[in-house]
Parts: C-alpha cells; sequence; structure tokens
C-alpha cells in the first residue's frame, strides 16, 4: 500500500515539450526584424499604458476595468477560488463541534426529570494516503485557473475598448470625407442643375449627378448609424449608460514600429488562455489522484469531552464529566464499482483537460501568425493606397479642366471622384486595420 501510494504524492509538471506542439508554431514572415525570434523584451512584455499613449484611450481603459460586468465577474470567481483554497488549507486541522443538549421526561406518577450534557467533539482524519493533500493542491490549482481567466478576461477587455476606440475615430474621418464630398457634390448638381436651364448641360448628366449624390448621402447616414452603435458598444464595454465618447483623431496614434514576437515558448507563461488551460490540466491530474487515494484507508481520530447532570437514568448531583476517545480505519472493500468508475472518470477528464491545453497552445500559435501577417499586409495596403490617393487626385484635377473646356464627358469626371472618394476612405480603413492588427498581435502575445 505504501508503494503503491507513492505516486500520489507527486506534484504536478508540465508535459514535456516535446509532446506540445511548439516548435515551428509561427511562421516568420521575411519581413520580420532579424531579432524577432530571440527571447528578449517582446510586444507581450509591454504595459498597456506603454502600447496606448492616447490619455483619452488611457482614461477609458482605467474605466472600463474598474467597472466592466465581465471583469467584476472574474474578480468575485477569484475571490471564490482562494475561499475554496482556505478552505482546502483547514481542512488538515481538527474540526470541533459544541452541541448542548437537553431532555425532559415525566411520567404519570412521577415529577418530571430533567437532564442536560454540554459536550464538546473533535474529529481529525490523518493525511496518510494525500487525499486532502490532492485537494488541496487541486484548489491551488483551481484558483491559479481563475487568475489565468482573470487576467484573460482583463486582456480582452483592454484589446476590445482599444479596437472601438480606433473605430470611432477611423468614422470621424469616414464622416468627415464624405461630408466635405457631399458638399461639393451638391454645389456641383446645383451648378450642373444651372446650365442645363441654359441649355450647357444635359439632363442626363444632371439626372446622374442626383443619383450619386442620394447614394453619398444613404452612405453618409450609414456612416453615422455605424458611429452611434460604436458608440453605444464601447460604452456597454465601460460599463456605463451611452453617450458620446471624447477621443483623438486617428493621425494622433503611436505604435511600435518594429515589433518582436520572441520565442513560442513564451506563450507558455503568458498567454492567459494557455495558462489558464494548464491550471485546468494541474486540477484534473491532483483529482485524479484524489480518486486514486480512496482506494486507500482512511484513519479518523476523535474524540469528546463534556458536563452532564445525567447518567445512565440514575440522576447525580453535582454532574459527571464524560470523556470519549476514538480512533477509526476505514478500508474500502466493495462500492459498487463507485471508486473504479471516479478514477476511469477523472484519468478522462485528465486526458481532455490535455488535449484542451495543446489545442489553446494551437490557437495562440495561429493568432499571433494572423495578428502578425495582418500587420504587416495593413501597413503595405495603406502605403500603395496613398500612392493610389495621390494618383487620383491629379486625376480628378484633370478630369474638372478637361470638364469645363468640353474635352471630357460628365461620366469620366464622376467616375475620377468615385474612384478618390473610394481611396481615401480604404486609406482610413487601412489605418484602422494597422491599428487593430497590432492591438491583436499585443493581446496574442499574452499583453495585458
Amino acid at each position: 500500500m505504501v508503494l503503491g501510494s507513492c505516486s500520489i504524492y507527486r506534484n504536478y509538471q508540465r508535459p514535456d515539450t516535446d509532446l506540445l506542439p511548439v516548435e515551428n508554431l509561427y511562421r516568420y514572415a521575411d519581413s520580420i526584424a532579424a531579432d524577432g525570434g530571440n527571447d528578449s523584451l517582446t510586444l507581450g512584455d509591454l504595459p498597456w499604458q506603454e502600447l496606448f499613449t492616447d490619455l483619452r484611450l488611457q482614461q477609458l481603459i482605467d474605466y472600463g476595468l474598474e467597472h466592466n460586468t465581465d471583469m467584476q465577474v472574474a474578480l468575485l470567481r477569484l475571490d471564490q477560488a482562494r475561499s475554496q483554497l482556505t478552505a482546502a488549507k483547514l481542512s488538515f486541522l481538527p474540526s470541533i463541534d459544541f452541541s448542548p443538549e437537553m431532555s425532559v421526561s415525566k411520567s404519570s406518577s412521577n415529577a418530571a426529570a430533567k437532564s442536560y450534557t454540554l459536550p464538546v467533539s473533535a474529529s481529525w482524519e490523518i493525511d496518510i494516503f494525500g487525499s486532502l493533500r490532492n485537494a488541496k493542491q487541486g484548489a491551488k490549482a483551481a484558483m491559479l485557473e481563475q487568475e489565468a481567466y482573470k487576467q484573460a478576461v482583463r486582456s480582452q477587455l483592454v484589446a476590445s475598448i482599444a479596437d472601438n476606440y480606433f473605430s470611432l475615430m477611423a468614422l470621424d474621418e469616414q464622416i468627415e470625407i464624405s461630408a466635405s464630398t457631399l458638399d461639393m457634390w451638391s454645389e456641383q448638381v446645383r451648378t450642373m442643375e444651372a446650365l442645363m436651364k441654359v441649355g450647357e448641360e444635359t439632363e442626363n448628366a444632371v439626372t446622374q449627378a442626383r443619383a450619386s449624390l442620394y447614394e453619398l448621402e444613404a452612405s453618409h447616414n450609414d456612416l453615422q448609424r455605424q458611429l452611434r452603435e460604436t458608440e453605444n458598444a464601447l460604452c456597454t464595454l465601460l460599463g456605463t449608460t451611452h453617450r458620446a465618447i471624447d477621443r483623438g483623431t486617428l493621425a494622433e496614434q503611436q505604435l511600435p514600429e518594429e515589433i518582436n514576437i520572441g520565442l513560442p515558448l513564451r506563450l507558455l507563461s503568458k498567454r492567459p488562455d494557455v495558462i489558464q488551460a494548464e491550471m485546468t490540466l494541474a486540477r484534473a491530474y491532483y483529482e485524479t489522484n484524489v480518486a486514486r487515494a480512496a482506494f486507500y484507508p482512511r484513519l479518523t481520530l476523535s474524540g469528546s469531552a463534556g458536563w452532564t447532570d445525567a447518567l445512565g437514568n440514575a440522576v447525580t448531583n453535582p454532574g459527571e464529566w464524560i470523556l470519549q476517545a476514538l480512533a477509526s480505519l476505514t478500508q474500502p472493500i466493495f462500492n459498487r464499482g463507485e471508486l473504479i468508475s471516479n478514477l476511469k472518470v477523472a484519468k478522462d477528464e485528465e486526458q481532455i483537460a490535455l488535449l484542451n491545453y495543446k489545442q489553446a497552445l494551437l490557437d495562440a500559435g495561429q493568432e499571433v501568425n494572423d495578428a502578425l501577417y495582418a500587420t504587416q499586409s495593413a501597413r503595405r495596403s495603406l502605403e500603395s493606397h496613398n500612392r493610389q490617393c495621390r494618383e487620383l487626385e491629379r486625376s480628378v484635377t484633370t478630369a474638372e479642366a478637361l470638364y469645363r473646356t468640353g474635352n471630357a464627358t460628365y461620366l469620366e469626371l464622376l467616375t475620377a471622384r468615385r474612384s478618390l472618394l473610394s481611396a481615401r476612405l480604404n486609406v482610413v480603413d487601412d489605418r484602422l486595420a494597422a491599428l487593430q492588427a497590432t492591438v491583436a498581435l499585443y493581446q496574442a502575445l499574452g499583453g495585458q
């Protein structure tokens, strides 16, 4: 029995990295910095205050961390886990109970007889085969699991607030572009209507111009709807009622130019969801040990002491002391297969936790790869669309000059202006995508 119980006392050990999908977890792009694969300070190591330097955004994140309901629930879950760990630690100590009793009996021919007992009893389980110890270690793993969950909620909340904040500024810029285009288009329609009255413009051209104006008005209205919905979503994240959000401009935002993602192995100790998955595995390991320890005897020491005024049926005055001591050893022999079933279930749960741990690491690698490529792609797209805007601005200037001299049709001018509007909106989208991809990479690397 002693040899068989040795495995019950072993602490949880992280699975060998050879069994975990750590190698080649990152698909390094050619454009990554030369030190991108070393184990120095990475993007995920930065405090969020250093990544997001906009003071308005910092105030929003601080407010959200304090008032967001998911964050508050995570803190309460963590507090529950800490209380359960405290209870598991105290289970090593004796339990003491005080249970006073009083009885009154009376027959038809005798006077009422009263008796009372004031006993104090104690019970102490000796943890010979590690049942209590494994329960305590399991409670500790559960507490660390909740701690990691809290960090995961915190990381997600910071990233979501930043994403919505950047989206608001992008929508501001898109609405500004749309409004200026609307003003210009409205003026153009009025000019064309005046020219049509004097016979210098066709009704077909004026009709096309009006149709384009109505399309721009609908698009402008849709952008305003998106702005309101994004503000509402951000307020919900902050845990406050819906209101306007004070914010800066997209051009003011500064994010790191060089990105170091470190070694994949760092995800084991940085990513909150990976840590949470590992702590779930550790808890399952100790639960398996508890199920295994149930096959071994349980030694319990108990005793009681008290004062009574009744011993047997004879009433004595003064009362007497009652002292009792008991040691019990319980060895399970046949429990209708319950212990064996519990052990099998615990072992299966441990294997499930191990598979979930591996999957969490794979998911983390995918998120890092996707966010890294998205960051690089958004920067390349932004550079291309900026060049496109410069070319289209010259194209619109040329089309306007040719239209005024009668060497270009209104359709050519309309096409040039539409292309420029689309390119300007694409530039804003690219700036937003670059910011959000950097935030996603920060979160994927375990940033908190």
